[in-house]
Protein backbone atom coordinates (compact mmCIF):
# COMPACT_ATOMS: atom_id res chain seq x y z
CA UNK A 1 0.00 0.00 0.00
CA UNK A 2 1.27 3.56 -0.79
CA UNK A 3 2.76 5.67 1.91
CA UNK A 4 1.22 8.72 0.71
CA UNK A 5 0.90 11.77 3.45
CA UNK A 6 -0.83 14.79 3.32
CA UNK A 7 1.57 17.86 3.15
CA UNK A 8 -0.60 19.83 5.33
CA UNK A 9 -1.75 17.51 7.83
CA UNK A 10 0.64 18.40 10.77
CA UNK A 11 0.59 14.83 12.53
CA UNK A 12 1.90 13.65 8.69
CA UNK A 13 4.77 16.43 8.23
CA UNK A 14 5.49 14.61 12.41
CA UNK A 15 5.65 11.24 10.86
CA UNK A 16 7.53 11.94 8.09
CA UNK A 17 10.15 14.05 10.17
CA UNK A 18 10.11 10.72 12.70
CA UNK A 19 11.01 8.73 9.58
CA UNK A 20 13.96 10.66 8.44
CA UNK A 21 15.47 10.90 12.03
CA UNK A 22 15.32 6.99 11.46
CA UNK A 23 17.25 6.95 8.99
CA UNK A 24 14.86 6.31 6.22
CA UNK A 25 14.13 7.93 3.06
CA UNK A 26 11.16 10.27 2.57
CA UNK A 27 10.49 11.87 -0.31
CA UNK A 28 9.18 15.31 -0.10
CA UNK A 29 8.22 18.55 -2.47
CA UNK A 30 9.87 21.99 -3.30
CA UNK A 31 8.78 24.20 -5.44
CA UNK A 32 11.55 23.14 -7.83
CA UNK A 33 11.18 19.37 -8.04
CA UNK A 34 10.10 16.62 -5.26
CA UNK A 35 13.36 15.54 -3.67
CA UNK A 36 13.91 12.02 -2.35
CA UNK A 37 14.89 12.76 1.49
CA UNK A 38 17.46 11.95 4.11
CA UNK A 39 19.09 13.04 7.28
CA UNK A 40 22.14 14.85 5.71
CA UNK A 41 24.15 13.95 9.19
CA UNK A 42 23.56 10.13 8.57
CA UNK A 43 25.89 8.73 5.83
CA UNK A 44 24.04 5.59 6.32
CA UNK A 45 20.89 7.49 5.26
CA UNK A 46 22.69 9.06 2.70
CA UNK A 47 24.02 6.03 1.19
CA UNK A 48 19.99 4.64 0.99
CA UNK A 49 19.31 7.84 -1.54
CA UNK A 50 22.27 6.82 -3.68
CA UNK A 51 21.26 2.71 -3.67
CA UNK A 52 17.31 3.99 -4.56
CA UNK A 53 18.42 6.45 -7.05
CA UNK A 54 21.56 4.49 -8.48
CA UNK A 55 23.55 7.30 -8.35
CA UNK A 56 27.39 6.99 -8.24
CA UNK A 57 28.78 7.80 -4.79
CA UNK A 58 30.88 10.47 -5.61
CA UNK A 59 28.31 12.81 -7.33
CA UNK A 60 26.89 15.47 -4.60
CA UNK A 61 23.60 15.73 -3.39
CA UNK A 62 21.91 19.23 -1.84
CA UNK A 63 21.08 19.95 1.39
CA UNK A 64 18.37 21.59 2.69
CA UNK A 65 17.91 23.76 5.63
CA UNK A 66 15.57 26.19 7.33
CA UNK A 67 17.94 29.42 6.68
CA UNK A 68 21.31 30.57 7.70
CA UNK A 69 21.33 29.07 11.27
CA UNK A 70 21.01 25.59 9.83
CA UNK A 71 23.66 26.83 7.13
CA UNK A 72 26.41 27.22 9.50
CA UNK A 73 26.57 23.73 10.83
CA UNK A 74 27.55 22.55 7.49
CA UNK A 75 29.73 25.28 6.11
CA UNK A 76 33.11 26.08 7.43
CA UNK A 77 32.65 29.55 6.30
CA UNK A 78 29.52 31.56 4.50
CA UNK A 79 31.37 34.46 2.63
CA UNK A 80 29.75 37.94 1.94
CA UNK A 81 28.59 37.07 -1.60
CA UNK A 82 26.67 34.02 -0.44
CA UNK A 83 25.08 35.63 2.40
CA UNK A 84 24.08 38.17 -0.07
CA UNK A 85 22.84 35.80 -2.01
CA UNK A 86 20.70 34.07 0.85
CA UNK A 87 19.23 37.33 1.80
CA UNK A 88 17.80 38.07 -2.06
CA UNK A 89 16.76 34.78 -2.85
CA UNK A 90 16.17 32.25 0.09
CA UNK A 91 13.69 30.30 0.65
CA UNK A 92 13.85 30.52 -2.97
CA UNK A 93 15.13 27.95 -5.50
CA UNK A 94 19.12 29.27 -5.51
CA UNK A 95 22.02 26.73 -3.64
CA UNK A 96 24.95 27.75 -2.82
CA UNK A 97 28.38 25.59 -2.72
CA UNK A 98 30.36 26.35 0.13
CA UNK A 99 33.42 25.03 2.32
CA UNK A 100 32.22 21.98 3.87
CA UNK A 101 33.19 21.75 7.79
CA UNK A 102 34.83 18.77 8.88
CA UNK A 103 32.70 15.87 10.20
CA UNK A 104 29.63 17.25 8.53
CA UNK A 105 27.51 15.88 5.63
CA UNK A 106 30.69 14.09 4.19
CA UNK A 107 28.48 11.49 1.96
CA UNK A 108 25.93 13.80 0.87
CA UNK A 109 29.32 16.32 -0.34
CA UNK A 110 30.15 12.93 -2.25
CA UNK A 111 33.35 13.25 -0.68
CA UNK A 112 34.41 16.63 -1.42
CA UNK A 113 35.42 19.40 0.56
CA UNK A 114 32.70 21.71 -0.36
CA UNK A 115 28.68 21.37 0.05
CA UNK A 116 25.62 22.42 -1.64
CA UNK A 117 23.14 24.12 0.78
CA UNK A 118 19.28 25.42 -0.55
CA UNK A 119 16.56 26.94 1.60
CA UNK A 120 13.31 25.78 0.03
CA UNK A 121 10.10 28.04 -0.51
CA UNK A 122 7.68 25.09 -0.28
CA UNK A 123 5.29 25.80 2.34
CA UNK A 124 5.56 21.64 2.80
CA UNK A 125 8.98 21.65 2.78
CA UNK A 126 9.55 24.55 5.11
CA UNK A 127 7.29 22.62 7.85
CA UNK A 128 8.89 19.81 7.04
CA UNK A 129 12.71 21.10 7.62
CA UNK A 130 11.09 22.43 10.66
CA UNK A 131 9.64 20.01 12.38
CA UNK A 132 13.18 17.62 11.25
CA UNK A 133 15.04 20.26 12.90
CA UNK A 134 12.23 20.29 16.30
CA UNK A 135 12.60 16.57 16.34
CA UNK A 136 14.86 14.57 19.50
CA UNK A 137 17.43 13.95 18.36
CA UNK A 138 17.44 16.35 15.73
CA UNK A 139 18.00 16.11 11.82
CA UNK A 140 19.60 19.61 11.06
CA UNK A 141 19.36 19.26 6.84
CA UNK A 142 17.69 16.71 4.77
CA UNK A 143 19.64 15.45 1.75
CA UNK A 144 17.61 15.98 -1.00
CA UNK A 145 18.09 15.24 -4.67
CA UNK A 146 15.36 14.46 -7.25
CA UNK A 147 13.31 11.80 -6.45
CA UNK A 148 14.10 9.43 -9.40
CA UNK A 149 16.33 7.63 -10.99
CA UNK A 150 19.71 8.93 -11.99
CA UNK A 151 19.77 10.35 -15.26
CA UNK A 152 16.29 10.56 -15.80
CA UNK A 153 13.63 13.00 -15.71
CA UNK A 154 12.60 15.05 -12.44
CA UNK A 155 9.01 14.67 -10.79
CA UNK A 156 6.85 17.15 -10.02
CA UNK A 157 4.22 15.32 -8.14
CA UNK A 158 3.97 12.64 -5.68
CA UNK A 159 2.15 10.43 -8.52
CA UNK A 160 5.90 10.83 -10.28
CA UNK A 161 7.31 10.21 -7.21
CA UNK A 162 5.04 7.04 -6.61
CA UNK A 163 5.51 5.47 -10.32
CA UNK A 164 9.84 6.05 -10.25
CA UNK A 165 10.06 3.85 -6.91
CA UNK A 166 6.55 1.95 -6.43
CA UNK A 167 4.55 2.06 -2.96
CA UNK A 168 7.33 1.55 -0.23
CA UNK A 169 8.21 4.80 -0.73
CA UNK A 170 7.21 7.55 2.24
CA UNK A 171 6.16 10.23 0.02
CA UNK A 172 5.06 13.94 1.53
CA UNK A 173 2.44 15.06 -1.23
CA UNK A 174 2.59 18.76 -1.40
CA UNK A 175 0.64 19.13 -5.22
CA UNK A 176 2.17 20.15 -8.39
CA UNK A 177 5.33 22.01 -8.14
CA UNK A 178 5.56 25.76 -8.80
CA UNK A 179 8.76 26.17 -10.68
CA UNK A 180 9.13 22.56 -11.98
CA UNK A 181 13.03 22.52 -12.62
CA UNK A 182 15.75 22.60 -10.30
CA UNK A 183 17.88 25.30 -8.53
CA UNK A 184 20.18 27.55 -9.52
CA UNK A 185 23.80 26.50 -8.44
CA UNK A 186 26.50 29.00 -7.42
CA UNK A 187 29.90 28.03 -6.71
CA UNK A 188 31.24 30.62 -3.37
CA UNK A 189 34.60 28.86 -2.82
CA UNK A 190 36.39 30.23 -4.99
CA UNK A 191 37.01 33.99 -4.32
CA UNK A 192 34.11 34.58 -6.73
CA UNK A 193 30.61 33.58 -7.49
CA UNK A 194 30.53 31.10 -10.76
CA UNK A 195 26.99 30.03 -12.12
CA UNK A 196 27.14 25.91 -12.57
CA UNK A 197 23.98 25.16 -12.99
CA UNK A 198 21.10 27.66 -14.59
CA UNK A 199 17.55 27.93 -12.93
CA UNK A 200 14.60 30.14 -13.01
CA UNK A 201 16.64 33.03 -11.83
CA UNK A 202 18.30 34.79 -14.80
CA UNK A 203 22.06 35.67 -14.57
CA UNK A 204 21.46 39.46 -14.50
CA UNK A 205 19.18 38.62 -11.37
CA UNK A 206 21.82 36.49 -9.36
CA UNK A 207 25.17 38.91 -10.43
CA UNK A 208 22.74 42.03 -9.11
CA UNK A 209 21.94 40.01 -5.63
CA UNK A 210 25.81 39.04 -5.90
CA UNK A 211 27.02 42.91 -6.04
CA UNK A 212 29.70 41.75 -8.04
CA UNK A 213 30.08 39.92 -11.59
CA UNK A 214 28.88 36.66 -11.49
CA UNK A 215 31.38 34.18 -13.90
CA UNK A 216 30.58 30.96 -15.74
CA UNK A 217 32.76 27.78 -15.08
CA UNK A 218 34.37 28.22 -18.75
CA UNK A 219 35.91 31.90 -17.84
CA UNK A 220 37.91 30.56 -14.78
CA UNK A 221 41.15 28.64 -14.40
CA UNK A 222 40.40 26.46 -11.23
CA UNK A 223 38.33 23.69 -11.54
CA UNK A 224 34.75 23.65 -9.90
CA UNK A 225 33.86 21.10 -7.48
CA UNK A 226 31.01 18.80 -8.59
CA UNK A 227 27.62 19.44 -8.24
CA UNK A 228 24.12 18.08 -8.59
CA UNK A 229 22.51 17.90 -12.12
CA UNK A 230 25.89 19.11 -14.35
CA UNK A 231 26.56 15.91 -15.61
CA UNK A 232 26.64 16.23 -20.14
CA UNK A 233 23.47 13.76 -20.05
CA UNK A 234 20.94 14.40 -17.47
CA UNK A 235 16.97 14.36 -16.93
CA UNK A 236 16.31 12.08 -19.82
CA UNK A 237 12.83 10.13 -20.68
CA UNK A 238 13.22 6.75 -22.11
CA UNK A 239 11.98 8.64 -25.56
CA UNK A 240 14.98 9.91 -27.48
CA UNK A 241 15.09 13.60 -27.53
CA UNK A 242 16.17 16.25 -30.72
CA UNK A 243 16.12 19.84 -30.28
CA UNK A 244 15.94 21.68 -33.31
CA UNK A 245 15.18 24.99 -34.51
CA UNK A 246 11.68 25.98 -35.69
CA UNK A 247 12.50 25.59 -39.68
CA UNK A 248 14.35 22.94 -38.55
CA UNK A 249 11.71 21.15 -36.94
CA UNK A 250 9.38 21.91 -39.69
CA UNK A 251 11.93 20.76 -42.25
CA UNK A 252 11.93 17.18 -40.45
CA UNK A 253 8.21 16.61 -40.00
CA UNK A 254 7.53 17.45 -43.87
CA UNK A 255 10.44 14.78 -44.66
CA UNK A 256 9.75 11.99 -42.24
CA UNK A 257 8.30 8.72 -42.89
CA UNK A 258 6.78 6.81 -40.41
CA UNK A 259 8.98 4.45 -37.98
CA UNK A 260 6.71 1.85 -36.61
CA UNK A 261 7.06 4.54 -33.19
CA UNK A 262 4.78 7.53 -32.53
CA UNK A 263 6.47 10.90 -32.49
CA UNK A 264 5.87 13.37 -29.89
CA UNK A 265 6.75 17.19 -30.74
CA UNK A 266 6.37 19.98 -28.34
CA UNK A 267 6.89 23.19 -29.81
CA UNK A 268 6.10 27.03 -29.36
CA UNK A 269 5.47 28.02 -33.34
CA UNK A 270 2.40 26.88 -35.46
CA UNK A 271 3.67 23.77 -37.33
CA UNK A 272 2.16 21.65 -40.23
CA UNK A 273 1.63 18.15 -38.99
CA UNK A 274 1.48 15.10 -40.01
CA UNK A 275 -2.21 13.41 -40.16
CA UNK A 276 -1.26 10.63 -37.44
CA UNK A 277 1.50 8.69 -35.97
CA UNK A 278 2.45 11.93 -33.86
CA UNK A 279 1.29 13.82 -30.38
CA UNK A 280 1.78 17.21 -30.58
CA UNK A 281 1.86 19.87 -26.78
CA UNK A 282 2.07 23.35 -27.57
CA UNK A 283 5.20 25.17 -25.40
CA UNK A 284 4.31 28.15 -23.38
CA UNK A 285 5.26 30.97 -24.84
CA UNK A 286 6.46 32.44 -21.56
CA UNK A 287 9.87 30.93 -19.95
CA UNK A 288 8.65 30.17 -16.03
CA UNK A 289 5.63 28.59 -17.47
CA UNK A 290 7.86 26.67 -19.84
CA UNK A 291 9.75 25.65 -17.18
CA UNK A 292 6.50 24.33 -14.68
CA UNK A 293 5.37 21.93 -17.17
CA UNK A 294 8.64 20.45 -18.99
CA UNK A 295 9.55 17.47 -16.85
CA UNK A 296 5.76 16.59 -16.52
CA UNK A 297 5.37 17.26 -20.50
CA UNK A 298 8.50 14.68 -20.71
CA UNK A 299 7.05 12.76 -18.21
CA UNK A 300 3.87 12.73 -20.27
CA UNK A 301 5.04 11.54 -23.38
CA UNK A 302 6.96 8.91 -22.20
CA UNK A 303 3.85 7.33 -20.19
CA UNK A 304 2.37 7.30 -23.81
CA UNK A 305 5.15 4.76 -25.25
CA UNK A 306 6.66 7.57 -27.72
CA UNK A 307 9.90 6.31 -28.56
CA UNK A 308 11.42 9.96 -30.74
CA UNK A 309 10.44 13.56 -28.95
CA UNK A 310 11.04 16.24 -31.56
CA UNK A 311 11.55 19.72 -29.16
CA UNK A 312 11.74 22.93 -31.16
CA UNK A 313 14.63 25.30 -29.09
CA UNK A 314 13.96 27.80 -26.89
CA UNK A 315 14.44 31.63 -27.51
CA UNK A 316 18.27 32.64 -27.28
CA UNK A 317 17.45 34.51 -24.30
CA UNK A 318 18.28 34.80 -20.67
CA UNK A 319 15.29 33.65 -19.30
CA UNK A 320 14.99 30.71 -21.10
CA UNK A 321 18.26 29.42 -19.71
CA UNK A 322 17.00 26.94 -17.32
CA UNK A 323 14.99 25.49 -19.61
CA UNK A 324 17.61 25.34 -22.90
CA UNK A 325 20.04 23.92 -19.81
CA UNK A 326 17.50 20.80 -19.49
CA UNK A 327 16.72 20.28 -23.58
CA UNK A 328 20.09 20.24 -24.28
CA UNK A 329 21.22 17.24 -21.15
CA UNK A 330 18.01 15.65 -21.97
CA UNK A 331 18.92 15.24 -25.84
CA UNK A 332 22.85 14.49 -25.28
CA UNK A 333 23.39 10.94 -26.26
Amino acid sequence: MAVILDGTDPAAIARAAAHLAAGELVAFPTETVYGLGADAGSDRAVAGIFAAKGRPSDHPLIVHVTGLSEAERFAREVPPVARRLMQAFWPGPLTVILPRREGMAGAAAGGQASVGLRCPSHPVALSLLRACAAHVPPVWGVAGPSANRFGRVSPTTADHVRAEFGDALMVVDGGACEVGIESSIVDCTRGRPVLLRPGVLTHAQIEAACGERLWLPHEVAEAAPRASGTLESHYAPQARVRVMKAADLQAALLARTPEGGTLAVWSRAGLTLPASDYLHRVMPQDAREAARVLFAVLRDFDAQGVRTIWIEQPPDAPEWAGVRDRLQRAAAD
